[in-house]
């Protein structure tokens, strides 16, 4: 195998569009269908000096050392996959990715696969960083702005050519708040829930300590859902609501109906975020799914809401891999230039994989090298401040995220 590229990289993200409607109607002659679009793309990478990543199933991740070769190996796949009967969508993105000892991580490889997921079969798309490198040496049709279910905001997509495909499967109607950065790790956690709420269960409450990236995992699930559900996906902030009295018009207003009535025939899904200092307005949520049948609740709460037909989904720290990762992320948005220490897996390790945690220590890196900064964490609740301004007031430090905790106690 030849050597992965660092640096600055483009990645190239691949998938069949429709192949379980195709292994039906090919039954057994799918499996040479398969192998002969895995031979013709192969020879493509191979002749823009692509570096196959990693193939699962009927996907293919590559990466070039120049967007050029990118863009000409989608190019000459598409072109040979043409008269075929297999549709392939393509995604092209460049950035600064994280070289791994298994590949690559990091928000650029969340990006590029985000991308190619909102194409169509023989459609190629390019993030406006691979288009700032193309220039003009390749024909790029400007598909606008749009959110893509990373969360992020909007991204700026061009095509690749001039074909007529119908609009991309991005998230323009939904309600979802912009994150700053992509999700990071919870990759099984995110298979669970989404494999829950999309398999009958209507009601999943994910439950955790404070810091535990309860609301953002939420959100993660929400968007990878919000195809499955044609009256929308809305996310419902409680934190700041002092009574149970008011839950109820708070629901109302975000989903934009005067009672929650008018809900029994739609197909939708609510985000019920911080629902633990509201636990007495679970009758609430018993009566909406019991008067809409099509509708399905996710809360996140640091207790369960104790009602009929609950799944609790206890979230756990972060595997250690996965706030190595979070760590690094944050730390170079903080400090562009930092570099792995040994240090970071102990700093993960001391402060339990808590996410809160892992991104108040990252943020740190401006003053603290790793290794002095795990010799500074003996203190730990001084050391961890100092987060987002924009974040709620109770995550902007260590010691808030526990004084909100200890106000709730009886």
């Amino acid at each position: 195998m030849a050597e992965l590229p660092t640096g600055t990289v483009t990645f190239l993200f691949t998938d069949i569009e429709g192949s379980t409607r195709l292994l039906h109607e090919l039954g057994d002659g799918y499996a040479d269908v398969l192998a002969e679009h895995r031979r013709l793309l192969r020879d493509a990478f191979e002749a823009h000096d692509g570096v196959e990543v990693d193939t699962q199933g009927d996907a293919f991740f590559v990466a070039f050392a120049r967007a050029t070769d990118a863009a000409g190996a989608a190019a000459d796949s598409q072109r040979v996959l043409a008269d075929g009967p297999v549709r392939v969508r393509m995604g092209i993105h460049t950035g600064e990715p994280i070289r791994t000892d298994e590949g690559y991580a990091g928000m650029d490889v969340h990006r590029a696969a985000r991308i190619a997921a909102v194409g169509h079969g023989g459609q190629v798309l390019v993030s406006q960083t691979s288009r700032d490198l193309l220039g003009d040496q390749v024909e790029l049709r400007d598909l606008g702005a749009h959110r893509l279910k990373d969360l992020t905001q909007a991204q700026r997509i061009y095509q690749l050519g001039d074909g007529d495909f119908p609009p991309l499967m991005s998230l323009q109607r939904m309600n979802l708040p912009v994150t700053a950065t992509p999700l990071v790790g919870r990759q099984q956690e995110l298979t669970e829930l989404c494999g829950l709420l999309g398999n009958g269960t209507r009601l999943v409450t994910l439950t955790g300590a404070g810091g535990s990236g309860k609301t953002r995992l939420a959100l993660q699930v929400a968007a990878e859902l919000s195809d499955e559900f044609g009256d929308g996906v809305f996310f419902v902030p409680l934190a700041p609501v002092p009574d149970v009295e008011l839950v109820r018009a708070t629901i109302e207003q975000v989903v934009g109906v005067r009672e929650l009535s008018e809900l029994r025939e739609a197909q939708a899904l609510i985000v019920l975020d911080n629902m633990e200092h509201l636990l007495a307005s679970a009758g609430v949520v018993s009566s909406l799914l019991g008067n809409a049948r099509l509708v399905k609740l996710l809360a996140t709460s640091r207790a369960p809401l104790r009602v009929s037909g609950e799944h609790e989904y206890a979230l756990d720290p972060l595997r250690p891999d996965e706030a190595v990762e979070l760590f690094m992320e944050r730390a170079r948005s903080a400090k562009r230039d930092v570099e792995y220490d040994e240090a970071v897996p102990e700093i993960c390790r001391r402060l339990d994989g808590l996410p809160l945690a892992v991104e108040l220590a990252a943020s740190r890196v401006k003053v603290l090298d790793p290794p002095l900064l795990l010799e500074r964490l003996e203190r730990r609740l001084p050391l961890l401040a100092g987060g987002s301004r924009d974040a709620p007031e109770r995550q902007q430090t260590l010691r808030a995220t526990i004084e909100w905790s200890y106000d709730l106690l009886g």
